[in-house]
């Protein structure tokens, strides 16, 4: 077999569309032709696929690659803008011949006018002249929310299979893996779907969790039993409100569609049955401080799923940075995304004392900004490299973060870091690259759900989810729903 010749490229981008302020065009990072080579290396998704190219000897053809963190609605004329990008680099690659076509995207995007762009940018691929019987394969992240089109038009997804996101890169070689597999067979397989009707609230995703970890282990156990490509789960993304937000299924095959329909039905049965046994398991904020305080296990996590920043909240919720104040337990710790505070520093000297309004201003859920005389200990660039190159956060870009412009500013009892830009709490060098050591704090608080389980559960005593308002909130039934199918 000759080397094969693969277009590769990415969309990629978690859209909360509870989130009030929207998501454009300047918020993307973008990569092209020859700058998505650039990735190798970095721990991305990206990186795995062009490790595993290089592997294969495939003559790897760039397009375009567009990703951002996520956040709310995204504008339209993004993915205008992407299409327009791609769609002439995709021509040429056609026309020059190619053998495939590798995708990085999230599952989980959605702008002001589409609830599945994923689904569309498939079709549109799918619809341009000399792809239609390329084989397509697309890598998605473990919170995808899979429609019937994102099914229809490719050959393959690849979905991570852990939460926290430890195996996006991994995930990425799997999927080169099987379509060289495909490519030397000379077979493309069918991809077939199943919709459990269940949306999970983003804590309950985790993978070591009583839904997601049983799941796990029987789609492993289907795929050895029936010979299958593939068996993906997807959990789904509850913060978007579309027709196919939830936990969904999938079989890659060649074999016969009722032979894996069986294998998906055995999922189904077995998701509804582990969903009703599902309890609520969030504290109340004085619940959990008192807990803390009477047992004195350090340190101690405060985690805030409603202003999950990897969920798209803004980050700057300060239900948890009242509540330290008015109960001063101990040594304590907070990151709050402010950059007006950042800015505000700027010509302050190290240990000077200003007041400022901190936090706030992302949710008209929020009581608002908490004025405070903080003393400023250090400004840096924000920049630091993931501790972890398997951290959560390098499935979203790779492992070089850049909070932009932060300063650490401490008032009594509480350290507090300020950012420019949303960055969510998966990696401990956030921390310990602004030069605070999380493991001296007794009180940590992080805005998150699952991801920030590898990195902190190792050096935490005890662990507190919280329930806040925010527009991450895991409780689903307060949220405005309008498009979700039903029954759900």
């Amino acid at each position: 077999m000759k080397n094969p010749r693969v277009f590769v490229a990415g969309l990629f981008h978690e859209t909360n569309t509870f989130v009030e302020t929207p998501t454009c065009l300047a918020d993307f990072k973008i990569r092209r032709d020859a700058e998505i080579l650039d990735a190798l290396g970095d721990g991305s998704p990206m990186d795995g696929f062009l490790e595993t190219a290089h592997d294969f000897r495939w003559e790897v053809i760039p397009g375009v690659q567009y990703f951002a963190s996520p956040s709310g609605p995204v504008d339209d004329d993004v993915f205008t803008a992407f299409w327009s990008e791609l769609l002439p680099r995709l021509r040429a690659a056609l026309d020059g011949g190619i053998d495939a076509i590798f995708l990085i995207l999230h599952g989980a995007m959605a702008t002001n006018g589409c609830d599945d762009v994923e689904g569309e940018l498939l079709e549109k691929i799918g619809s341009t002249p000399g792809a239609a019987d390329l084989p397509v394969f697309a890598v998605l992240d473990l919170h995808a929310n899979v429609s019937e089109a994102m099914v229809r038009h490719a050959s393959a997804l690849i979905p991570y299979r852990e939460n926290p996101h430890i195996d996006a890169r991994q995930t990425a070689v799997r999927g080169a893996q099987l379509l060289w597999r495909c490519l030397a067979a000379g077979d493309t397989p069918r991809t077939h779907f199943l919709h459990s009707g269940i949306v999970l609230a983003p804590p309950d995703t985790g993978t070591d969790g009583p839904v997601m970890g049983p799941l796990e282990a029987t789609a492993r156990g289907l795929e050895e039993s029936g010979g299958y490509m593939e068996v993906g789960i997807a959990a789904g993304f509850a913060h978007a409100d579309t027709r196919f937000t939830g936990l969904s299924f999938w079989v890659v095959s060649s074999q016969p569609e009722i032979t894996c329909f069986r294998a998906l039905e055995s999922l189904f049965g077995q998701a509804q049955a582990l969903a009703r046994q599902l309890q609520p398991s969030e504290w109340t904020v004085d619940a959990a401080l008192d807990r803390i305080e009477a047992e004195k296990k350090f340190p101690a996590l405060l985690v805030e799923p409603a202003d999950n920043i990897g969920g798209g909240a803004p980050g700057d919720a300060t239900f948890l940075l009242r509540a330290l104040l008015q109960r001063p337990i101990g040594r304590a710790g907070v990151i709050l995304h402010d950059p007006a505070a950042v800015s505000a520093l700027q010509d302050t000297t190290p240990g000077e004392t200003v007041r400022l309004s901190l936090g706030g201003r992302g949710s008209r859920l929020d009581p608002g900004p908490v004025e405070l005389d903080v003393t400023l200990v250090r400004l840096t660039d924000g920049k630091f490299e993931l501790e972890d190159r398997q951290s959560h956060m390098a499935s979203m870009g790779g492992c070089f973060i850049d909070m932009q412009a932060c300063a650490v500013v401490t008032h009594g009892h509480l350290t507090i870091l300020l950012t420019s830009k949303r960055t969510a709490p998966m990696d401990l060098g956030q921390w310990r690259s602004q030069g605070i050591d999380p493991e001296s704090l007794e009180i940590i608080t992080v805005k998150a759900a699952v991801a920030h389980r590898r990195a902190y559960d190792p050096i935490t005593a005890s662990t507190f989810t919280v329930k806040t308002p925010g527009p991450c909130s895991s409780d689903l039934g307060s949220l405005p729903y309008r498009r979700l199918r039903r029954p759900i």
